[in-house]
C-alpha cells in the first residue's frame, strides 16, 4: 500500500453525519495470525462508550458510513471500567489479528497502547483520534477544538443577557483546556464585560469526569445560582447533565462534538440547546476509512479544522438566527479565524 500523509478532505464536513440508533455488533469471531485480512474497519471507544450523544457516537457515525458505502465488516468496542493501556493494547491488536483495517482508537488514551501495536501489525493502518502517535503506520485524527470553542464563546457572549456565562469541562487534561482556552477567548473578544465561570469535573478520567451526568448536573446547577445563563459542556457523556441542569433553569446549554439539538435522547432539553460546537469524528473516521478502502491509506499527522470544515458551530435550533447579531458575529469570527486574523488559544 502507498501510504500519504497529505490530509484529506473527503467526507469531512461538520453535520454530514447523522447518529443512527441501532447498535453494531461486537467483534468478529474471525481469527487468524496476520493482520492483512483487511476485513474492515474497527473502533475502540473511549470513556462513555456508545451512547454519550457526542464524541463516540460521532466516531460510530463514520463507521457506518463506511460500512453502508464499502461494504465493509465492522466492528465497535466498548472501553471497560478501569481498564489498563494492556487492556487496551489486547483490545487493538485483537482487531488488527482478526483482520480488520483500520483499527481506529477513539480518544487520546489510546495513545500508549496505540504506538505498541501499531509496531507489531505494519500491514495494518491504525487511527487514534485526540493524540498524536508516532508510526509508519498511523494516522493521528486531531482537531481545532479551540477554533469551535472560540466560536461557541462569541455565540455565547451575543446570547447572556447576565453577562456570566459558564464552562465545565470532564477531565483536567490539556486536551478540553483547549476548548476552555478558546471559549474564554471568543467571549471576552466579543464581549469583555462577561464573566467565564469555569469548572472540571474531576482530574482523572478514571474519576467519571467524561461518564457522570450527574457531576455535570451538579456543576452546572452551581453556575446556575452564581448567574451563569450560558453553559458550555466539553465533558462526553457528563454533558448531558449540564444540557438537563440548563434546560431546568431555562438557560441555554451548548453542546459539544456532536449537534446536540438533533439527539433522540436529548430532545426533551432541545429548546434550550442554543448550538453546538462541532467536531467532524465521524468525517475523520470515514475518510481514514475511505483512504484504507482505495489502497492510498493516510498516515502521519492529520489536522482537521475551520479551513476543511473539520469542527465548526450548528445553527439547528430556530432560535439561533433570532438572537440579536449572534450569526453576524460568528460567521465574520470563523473567517477571520480561517484568514489568520484571530490566533485562537489553546490554552
Amino acid at each position: 500500500m502507498r501510504r500519504i500523509s497529505k490530509l484529506t478532505r473527503v467526507a469531512v464536513g461538520v453535520a454530514s453525519l447523522g447518529l443512527v440508533a441501532t447498535a453494531c455488533g461486537g467483534t468478529s469471531s474471525d481469527s487468524g495470525d496476520s493482520d492483512s485480512n483487511d476485513k474492515g474497519v474497527a473502533i475502540a471507544y473511549d470513556v462513555g462508550g456508545k451512547g454519550d450523544q457526542s464524541f463516540n457516537d460521532a466516531a460510530y457515525a463514520g463507521l457506518t458510513k463506511a460500512k453502508d458505502e464499502f461494504g465493509y465488516k465492522t466492528a465497535d468496542i466498548e472501553p471497560t471500567e478501569g481498564e489498563t493501556n494492556a487492556d487496551k493494547e489486547q483490545r487493538l491488536a485483537s482487531l488488527a489479528k482478526q483482520g480488520y483495517n483500520p483499527v481506529i482508537g477513539v480518544g487520546f488514551a489510546y495513545g500508549p497502547a496505540m504506538k505498541a501495536v501499531a509496531a507489531k501489525y505494519p500491514k495494518t493502518t491504525f487511527g487514534i483520534v485526540d493524540s498524536v502517535v508516532e508510526g509508519k503506520n498511523v494516522a493521528s485524527l486531531v482537531f481545532a477544538e479551540e477554533q469551535a470553542s472560540y466560536l461557541a464563546g462569541v455565540a455565547a457572549a451575543k446570547a447572556t443577557k447576565t453577562d456570566v456565562v459558564g464552562f465545565v469541562g470532564g477531565v483536567d487534561v490539556p486536551l478540553i483546556h483547549k476548548f476552555e482556552a478558546g471559549y474564554k477567548q471568543g467571549v471576552q473578544d466579543t464581549n469583555s464585560k462577561v464573566k467565564v465561570l469555569s469548572q472540571y469535573l474531576t482530574q482523572t478520567a478514571e474519576e467519571g469526569g467524561f461518564s457522570s451526568p450527574d457531576k455535570g448536573k451538579a456543576a452546572a446547577e452551581g453556575q446556575i445560582e452564581k448567574k451563569a445563563d450560558v453553559l458550555y459542556a466539553a465533558a462526553g457523556l457528563s454533558g448531558q447533565g449540564v444540557i438537563e441542569a440548563a434546560a431546568k433553569a431555562k438557560v441555554w446549554a451548548i453542546g459539544v462534538d456532536s449537534d446536540q439539538y438533533k439527539q433522540a435522547a436529548l430532545a426533551s432539553y432541545k429548546n434550550y440547546i442554543l448550538t453546538s460546537a462541532l467536531k467532524d469524528v465521524g468525517g475523520a473516521v470515514y475518510a481514514l476509512s475511505k483512504s484504507v478502502h482505495d489502497d492510498k491509506p493516510l498516515t502521519g499527522t492529520q489536522t482537521f479544522d475551520l479551513k476543511v470544515n473539520g469542527v465548526g458551530l450548528s445553527e439547528s435550533n430556530p432560535e439561533y438566527a433570532k438572537v440579536a447579531g449572534l450569526q453576524d458575529a460568528v460567521n465574520k469570527a470563523k473567517q477571520e479565524i480561517i484568514d489568520g486574523k484571530i490566533k485562537v488559544n489553546t490554552e
